[in-house]
């Protein structure tokens, strides 16, 4: 007899493409940063910037949740990630010398990364609602009304 009963969850679970294809474009994206840029701008600040996007866009690929619960999921992960570095996760796991868990799990802390992960969150929120606007909008009907305006002015 179990005392609790199981979860169910029942996500609706699809295949979107095109955040699949934003999701290998910034993939490709981050991972030209990591290979090929090394300074102190792109690297670190551009890169936490657009991490936010892709795990977005690579998440929503598949399964179906409000935007905005899914961008605060995003951003509580990566506060997560940077909380741990903060408190050397790695080095008290004793995994300091695994490449694979330095590389996802990180060693150094910074608040700026806090912010950028912040900055890649409002774009991701912005570029959304602009694109749900932009599809909301039959072609030509923006330009009609702003036509009118101009008229009417």
């Amino acid at each position: 007899m179990l005392l609790v009963e199981p979860v169910r969850f029942h996500p609706a679970l699809r295949f979107h493409s095109t955040h699949a294809a934003l999701a290998l474009l910034l993939f490709a994206i981050e991972l030209s940063i990591a290979l090929f840029v090394d300074d102190a701008f792109v690297r670190p600040y551009l890169g936490d910037v657009l991490v936010i996007p892709l795990v977005y866009c690579f998440v929503a690929t598949f399964i179906e949740v409000r935007p905005i619960r899914l961008v605060l999921g995003v951003l509580g992960f990566a506060f997560a990630v940077e909380l741990a570095q903060y408190f050397e996760f790695v080095h008290r796991l004793g995994l300091e010398d695994n490449s694979i868990a330095r590389a996802v799990l990180g060693t150094s802390y910074s608040t700026l990364d806090l912010v950028a992960y912040a900055v890649g969150a409002t774009l991701t929120v912005a570029c959304h609602l602009r694109l749900r606007q932009a599809r909301a909008q039959p072609i030509g009907e923006d330009r009609g009304r702003s036509q009118r305006q101009r008229a009417d002015s």
